[in-house]
C-alpha cells in the first residue's frame, strides 16, 4: 500500500519521502512501482521519459528524521494499534506543528491515533484501496477532534490524486471493512463447515452476485493476518459476536499462510 500511495502522489506532481524499516522493503517498493509504471508505458498512456520524472520525484530512506519537513505524511504500517500509536507520537515530534498526519488504517480508531500526539485536529484517515493506483476511492475518517480544515485539505489532496474521497466518523472498521468482512468471514465459515469448496463460493459470489473477485480469493489478496486483525478489531470494539474471526482464519495465520503475499493461503500461489 505505502508503495502505491506513493506512486501516485509522485505522479499528481509531489515530491515524496517513502520511508520504511529496512532498505530491503524500500528496494522491493520501488520495483514494485517501476513495474506498475511500466504498464502504463506498455499501454502508451504514460511516456518514457513522464515515467522517469515520476520515479525520480520519489526519495527513499530508512531514517524517520527525513520527514521533518513534510507537510503531509500517510502511515501505512502494518495493522497493529500500538505500533501506529508509537509512529505518530514520533512523527508528532519531528514534522512541523502545521504538517498532516495521516493514516491509511484499515479499522483502527483514529481518535486513538490522535491522541497520542499534540495536534489531534490534525490527524485524520485516508483509507485507500488495493491496488492504490488502481483503485479510486479514499475512505476519509474524521476522528473527534479532527478539524474542518483537516478534512478539506484531505478532500482536495484526494481528488489531486485522482481519487474519490468519500467520508465517514471513526467507528471500528469504518464503513468498507465493517461491510466486507463480516462477508469474508462468512465465507471462510461456509469452507471451514464443508458447506461448498473454495472454488464453489467464489464462483457463486462471482456469477451469481457479479462480484469481481470471489471473497475467499480476495482475503488472499488483502493478507488473511490483515483480514483477522480487522475483525478482531471489530469484535473487541463493537462487542457482537457476529464479528467473530472464524477458527479456520486463525489456524490458517498460526501456520503462516497469509495469502498471496506468503504464497499459500486459501489458494496455492
Amino acid at each position: 500500500m505505502g508503495n502505491g500511495i506513493a506512486q501516485v502522489a509522485s505522479r499528481a506532481g509531489y515530491d515524496v519521502v517513502m520511508r520504511d524499516v529496512s532498505e530491503q522493503f524500500l528496494q522491493r517498493g520501488l520495483q514494485a512501482i517501476d513495474k506498475s509504471l511500466q504498464r502504463d508505458v506498455d499501454k502508451e498512456r504514460l511516456s518514457e521519459n513522464d515515467k522517469q520524472q515520476i520515479t525520480n520525484r520519489i526519495k527513499t530512506t530508512t531514517d524517520l528524521l527525513a520527514l521533518s519537513e513534510a507537510i503531509f505524511v500517510i502511515e501505512a504500517i502494518t495493522e497493529d494499534e500500538n505500533i501506529k500509536t508509537n509512529l505518530f507520537r514520533e512523527l508528532d515530534q519531528i514534522v512541523p506543528a502545521e504538517s498532516i498526519l495521516a493514516s491509511n488504517t484499515s479499522s483502527i480508531s483514529i481518535t486513538k491515533l490522535a491522541g497520542a500526539t499534540n495536534r489531534p485536529d490534525k490527524v485524520i484517515g485516508m483509507h485507500f484501496m488495493n491496488p492504490v493506483p488502481v483503485m479510486k476511492l479514499v475512505e476519509v475518517i474524521r476522528g473527534l477532534a479532527t478539524s474542518n480544515g483537516t478534512y478539506e485539505r484531505v478532500k482536495a489532496l484526494s481528488e489531486k490524486l485522482g481519487k474519490t474521497p468519500l467520508d465517514c466518523q471513526d467507528s471500528p472498521g469504518f464503513v468498507s471493512n465493517r461491510v466486507l468482512m463480516p462477508m469474508i468471514n462468512e465465507a471462510i465459515f461456509t469452507l471451514y463447515e464443508g458447506i461448498a469448496t473454495r472454488e464453489s463460493i467464489d464462483g457463486i459470489m462471482k456469477l451469481g452476485m457479479n462480484h469481481p473477485m470471489g471473497p475467499l480469493t480476495l482475503a488472499d489478496f488483502i493478507g488473511l493476518d490483515v483480514c483477522l486483525a480487522i475483525l478482531n478489531v471489530l469484535y473487541e470494539g463493537l462487542g457482537d459476536p457476529k464479528y467473530r474471526p472464524c477458527p479456520l482464519l486463525k489456524k490458517y495465520v498460526d501456520a503462516g499462510w497469509l495469502g498471496k503475499k506468503s504464497g499459500r493461503g486459501f489458494y496455492e500461489y
